[in-house]
């Protein structure tokens, strides 16, 4: 069954705010350094944040009508680090997005979601 084009944006949402929750219930409890620490949590949330910035760029120019005021070219850029420069990438800018970024996302990202879901016909 293929998805129409209102159905794959509901998705795409969903799949920020899914892995939005992943990153919360795995960094929960843990500091700065507890995180940097923690291999397994650390990677798991760069992992989440692939998929988080991968679904961005799935949406493309169309989110940001959706769910304003959200750096979506940062999002998608992140991919783009975690993919290419993964050899580098500092776990206490990854905390600072954890900590700062994703709460300000997820609110944005769960109003897009009930104004398309209130928009899609039954």
């Amino acid at each position: 069954m293929r998805r129409l084009p209102s159905e794959k944006r509901i998705q795409q949402f969903a799949d920020i705010l899914e892995n939005i929750a992943r990153i919360e219930r795995f960094t929960a409890g843990f500091d700065a350094g507890g995180f940097a620490g923690n291999e397994q949590v650390f990677y798991a949330v760069l992992h989440a944040l692939l998929i988080i910035s991968e679904a961005a760029r799935r949406l493309g120019n169309e989110a940001e009508a959706l769910a304003p005021d959200q750096p979506r070219q940062s999002i998608r850029s992140l991919g783009n680090v975690l993919r290419h420069a993964y050899d580098g990438v500092d776990p206490g800018i990854i905390w600072r997005i954890v900590c700062d970024d994703l709460a300000g996302l997820k609110r944005a990202v769960g109003q897009a979601l009930v104004g398309l879901r209130s928009r899609k016909e039954p």
